[in-house]
């Protein structure tokens, strides 16, 4: 089976022009799929696009927001992704620590249209997705979750974990933990663990023993990665065939295993 993680940054690049890294991972062939900061918007539907890609499972918004696209580029700086609205979060719109190059581009470049930021954990394969609510850290905008699915692969069970992690500078220990004790009360069966996880590998080891990595690769930023942020983690009779990072838009490299469940 094929599993990708990848932060779509709701299809813009770091300068805000469109990527159409959607299309691209969708062309892997991907039997299960953990991307985070997708976009359901009024033009732009991720969640629709994976359906009919036919990878079916559960969209968490977690903010409201504009999604803002820049058709030239040129930017010395990166756009907001949203303006977070309603009660999870801030309007970044008014908030001062905006800055006036921000504001700038924001008035030379129309919004591109409103919509739902959020977390997608999508599969080829039948069973139930569960959304675990972490809760939101002292200085974070949003509330994390954890997107819980029990597949089934040929007749073997399999639990798959998608996280868009808290920065450490936010407090992501104490979300880890939260993350560890929930898992830590599953059963025996195959899990993987994958998302966009904001921490490096050597931190994220003794927050989270017991899992093995699936990709080792540097997936941050893309254009010149020099650590890797982003995880494919297991636990279980789980083996790798293959594994590589890849370069296919957005502001993160795409992780993508090649791997063996049990005897499947």
């Amino acid at each position: 089976m094929r599993v990708a993680t990848f932060n779509l940054h709701a299809g813009v690049d770091g300068w805000g022009r469109a990527t159409g890294a959607l299309e691209r991972v969708i062309d892997l062939a991907p039997d299960i799929a953990i991307l985070p900061e997708s976009w359901r918007g009024e033009t732009l539907d991720m969640v629709a696009q994976l359906d009919a890609a036919g990878l079916r499972g559960h969209f968490a918004p977690l903010a409201r927001g504009e999604r803002i696209e820049s058709a030239s580029g040129g930017s010395s700086w990166q756009p907001p992704l949203a303006h977070f609205t309603g009660e999870r979060g801030i309007n970044l719109t008014e908030h001062r620590q905006l800055s006036r190059a921000q504001r700038k581009f924001r008035q030379t470049h129309p919004v591109h249209e409103s919509g739902e930021w959020g977390l997608s954990l999508v599969s080829r394969y039948p069973g139930p997705v569960e959304v675990i609510d972490l809760g939101r850290l002292p200085r974070e905008r949003v509330s994390r979750v954890l997107l819980l699915a029990r597949l089934e692969v040929d007749g073997h069970p399999l639990t798959v974990a998608a996280l868009h992690g808290a920065h450490l500078s936010h407090g992501s220990p104490r979300m880890y933990a939260r993350v560890r004790r929930y898992l830590d009360q599953l059963g025996p069966e195959p899990l993987l663990l994958g998302g966009d996880f904001n921490c490096w590998r050597p931190l994220l080891r003794p927050m989270l023993p017991g899992y093995q990595s699936r990709v080792r690769a540097k997936t941050w930023p893309a254009y010149r990665a020099h650590s890797q942020i982003d995880h494919l983690l297991s636990r279980g009779e789980i083996t790798t065939q293959a594994s590589r990072a890849l370069d296919v838009g957005s502001d993160h490299r795409a992780l993508v295993a090649d791997l063996v469940l049990g005897g499947v």
